[in-house]
């Protein structure tokens, strides 16, 4: 009952091991600890303190003419001493969304016989899917509305519309528009 004797290359491949083991770790625990001692880019050590941004003069061509006096209408950032884009108010507005007809002009007879028109952009089961679409006009430059409308056996529908228009062109423009940017839209009578 005598073991046989050991092979000659086994320790020679337990020490290769060993010796494989003792670097992997060593080289782990120096990355760990050069990790650990350099700065992170991620931490904040001093609070940031907020600046005006510097103003870059541009430099000035030498033929320039001369600036035209500026006057309220000529300000496209201002209508009438208020704001030409109110965002917010189109973005928020929640109202039900009641279209009135404008009022009819007594200098143009053709004018009075031409019904108001407005364009439905959407109609949706769901409200967000309106105010998503109503945001993407509002960021177009078009101011649209949101009706509720009940609807038998098919619950609340939330309708986005835009309007109204005084004449045919004004509503093809508009259309035209809608179209080239991806939104289709159908005319309708303003009730």
């Amino acid at each position: 009952n005598k073991s046989a004797p050991p092979k000659p290359g086994s320790n020679k491949m337990f020490a290769g091991i060993l010796a494989g083991m003792v670097i992997g770790v060593s080289m782990a625990a120096g990355l760990a600890w050069y990790v650990m001692k350099s700065p992170s880019p991620f931490i904040q050590k001093a609070p940031v303190e907020n600046k005006p941004p510097v103003a870059v003069e541009k430099p000035v061509a030498k033929e320039v003419a001369p600036p035209k006096p500026k006057t309220q209408a000529a300000d496209s950032a201002t209508v009438n001493g208020k704001p030409r884009f109110d965002f917010y108010k189109v973005l928020t507005d929640k109202s039900d969304g009641v279209i009135t007809p404008p009022a009819k002009s007594t200098d143009n007879v053709n004018a009075a016989n031409e019904v108001a028109q407005i364009l439905q952009a959407g109609s949706f089961s769901n409200v967000d899917d309106a105010e998503k679409l109503k945001a993407k006009l509002a960021m177009l430059g078009a101011e649209a509305n949101i009706q509720t409308a009940a609807i038998p056996d098919k619950g609340v529908w939330y309708r986005v519309r835009l309007g109204p228009y005084k004449n045919a062109s004004e509503l093809n423009k508009a259309k035209d528009f809608l179209k080239q940017n991806g939104v289709d839209s159908t005319p309708m009578r303003a009730q």
